[in-house]
């Protein structure tokens, strides 16, 4: 790896403050182009985007979204004001980000199985080539001078973002990436020791940064 590349990789950061600049759509292009290429199971390339960048769509989302996690919350018994606080953080970061890409999977192009063990080996695979490309997307977003922040929040709220989207039963919503001009400038955060082993569990990788530890 490259120190050019290494250092994209470390200096990139979550983004969750923008400034009300308005991303340009080729910018916008680029960076799907940069999902595009990312690799995936079969190559089946089972990635879906959606683009939200009206205002009154961004605001419906995040409320039916913050709704949801509400109702939620109120099952787990979370207090009435800190649930209210949750949600209006939640809906002011959607709705104050210029841009918001809403990232789903299919499951066209991937092997069916009669069993339901390799069938969901077949879609955690989708899954999996997602995070590929929005790895990809992050990594552009930051190479073109923009923040963005990779989002879970679609998994506990899927038929919410369906039915505010359009979006087919058969397409399941994995993720939202918010971006923009970034308002902030976060500190490095912590990283753990990244824990390797050799020729199986519990061997010593001596990976040649200071000594034999299996911590690199």
């Amino acid at each position: 790896m490259s120190i050019r590349t290494l250092e994209l990789i470390r200096n990139r950061r979550s983004i969750r403050k923008y400034s009300r600049r308005e991303v340009p759509r080729d910018i916008i292009a680029r960076i799907l182009e940069a999902a595009r290429w990312a690799p995936s199971a079969h190559n089946a390339q089972p990635w879906r985007f959606i683009i939200v960048t009206e205002r009154h769509l961004k605001s419906e989302l995040a409320r039916a979204m913050a709704d949801e996690w509400v109702r939620d919350m109120e099952r787990d018994g979370v207090p009435p004001g800190i649930r209210e606080s949750l949600a209006a953080a939640s809906v002011e970061r959607l709705e104050s980000a210029p841009v918001l890409i809403v990232c789903c999977i299919t499951m066209e192009g991937m092997s069916r199985y009669p069993d339901r063990r390799r069938q969901e080996c077949e879609r955690i695979m989708a899954a999996q080539s997602l995070a590929a490309a929005i790895q990809n997307m992050l990594l552009s977003a930051y190479s073109e001078g923009l923040g963005a922040c990779w989002l879970c929040a679609p998994l506990f709220c899927q038929d919410v973002v369906r039915e505010v989207l359009g979006i087919p039963g058969d397409v399941e919503p994995q993720a939202l990436v918010t971006m923009g001009y970034p308002a902030e400038r976060p500190k490095p955060p912590g990283r753990k020791p990244i824990l390797v082993y050799m020729n199986g569990w519990g061997g010593v990788f001596d990976h040649g940064f200071g000594g034999g530890s299996r911590r690199c």
